[in-house]
């Protein structure tokens, strides 16, 4: 994955959320503890972290700075924020050499980051979008990628439900619902 899925991850992010950005975005997104506004915040400080990330290449730990979006802003402004974040990742990633590693849990190309990226950005989007009572689902082709990147042993099915399933957000016909779970970011050399 690179800074095209970033792109078009956040793309569709601004294009389904930008229609709902009157909405009370105060209501809890999905089943998360957060309202839609700090998911939405949290989702650009994640790109933000990432890009650092690729831009230091630190090889322990992440770089000691925080993303702080201003209390009160408009749900319009918030995506503008993501918006600016996710052009921060994809341009990280375009200048990055693709056998650069970076600290994510252990080292992690800029291949993981980008579907960290992208595996943030429609996550969120979907619990932005329950929390809204909006119908939305996460593109298949972005869904399979960030399966194959970060869950290689993911069950075969609908990338989208499979994904959802893999984080805990949804069902899966035959398997128990998810209660916790991490993604594989990190590579061996």
């Amino acid at each position: 994955m690179d800074d095209r899925e970033v792109d078009e991850a956040v793309a569709e992010m601004m294009r389904v959320l930008g229609q709902h950005d009157t909405e009370n975005w105060a209501v809890p997104a999905g089943s998360l503890e957060w309202s839609c506004w700090t998911t939405a915040a949290h989702v650009a400080h994640d790109l933000m972290a990432y890009a650092g990330q690729v831009a230091s290449r630190p090889a322990g730990a992440y770089l000691p700075f925080d993303l702080t979006v201003q209390p009160g802003i408009a749900p319009r402004e918030v995506l503008q924020v993501v918006s600016a974040c996710g052009r921060l990742l994809s341009s990280a990633l375009v200048t990055a050499d693709p056998h650069t590693r970076a600290w994510h849990w252990g080292p992690c190309d800029p291949a993981g980051f980008a579907a960290m990226g992208v595996a943030e950005v429609l996550l969120h989007t979907k619990d932005i979008t329950v929390g809204l009572g909006a119908q939305w689902q996460p593109p298949t082709s972005l869904c399979a990628a960030v399966l194959s990147r970060l869950f290689p042993d993911a069950p075969t099915g609908d990338p989208a439900q499979v994904l959802l399933w893999c984080t805990g957000r949804g069902e899966l016909e035959g398997r128990p619902r998810r209660t916790s779970w991490t993604w594989r970011a990190a590579v061996s050399d």
